[in-house]
């Protein structure tokens, strides 16, 4: 699985620069915009969910940010894992397919962090129209009959992450191209899982920002 390491960003920056201004001149409006459905973490929907809402509203997107914990909120992983599983799997699933499904002939773009992230992949591999895929801090496991037509997929990570282990995700990057997907991976050395949610102990601010700046292209291109 191929790791993007801080040295690269910059490259791959000018590299989507570069493809930005070739379609510029070519006529073409490259800053798309799409519609997304984000989904949060076992946090609950806090303010770091609604702020990055702000920032991808603010690059153009719609942008759907459903509350799957009915109000609830978790101070501790901990915390969160007990509600969520109070509510459990399926249901968290159920709910968020009662908000994507009068959205999804729009063609979504699905979204997530940690335990948002397994529920959009979950979704977007469902989801024939989906536009793309867009993880954050998470994964999920992925059926041996996937299969989907060059799904467009970003996935940000921490180097090393307690939920996501190495050989974890060279098995998932392999699955998700072998079910027709087009896959990013991006790690970021040092961070803590949820790094992108400056309320946490998790945050790192360089790779968030890293982060949200390549998303952001990332979301513009599809």
């Amino acid at each position: 699985m191929p790791r993007a390491r801080p040295q690269r960003f910059a490259r791959r920056a000018r590299r989507c620069r570069s493809r930005a201004a070739r379609r510029v001149v070519a006529g073409a409006d490259w800053m798309s915009a799409v519609d997304i459905l984000l989904l949060h973490s076992v946090f609950g929907l806090r303010p770091a969910v609604h702020a990055a809402a702000d920032r991808l509203r603010e690059a153009g997107h719609e942008v759907h940010v459903p509350d799957l914990f009915d109000g609830r909120t978790a101070e501790t992983v901990e915390d969160g894992m007990r509600i969520s599983e109070e509510i459990g799997r399926d249901e968290l699933l159920r709910r968020a397919v009662q908000v994507a499904a009068p959205l999804s002939a729009r063609g979504l773009v699905y979204a997530g962090f940690s335990l948002g992230a397994a529920l959009a992949q979950n979704l977007a591999l469902a989801d024939e129209k989906a536009r793309g895929l867009l993880l954050l801090h998470g994964t999920s496991d992925i059926a041996e009959n996937a299969a989907v037509d060059d799904l467009q997929v970003q996935l940000h990570v921490a180097d090393p992450d307690p939920f996501e282990s190495e050989d974890w995700l060279n098995s998932w990057y392999l699955r998700m191209q072998r079910a027709g997907a087009e896959v990013e991976v991006f790690r970021y050395a040092g961070a803590g899982h949820l790094y992108t949610d400056p309320s946490l102990p998790d945050h790192d601010a360089e790779a968030a920002r890293k982060t949200w700046n390549i998303a952001v292209d990332f979301l513009g291109s599809l």
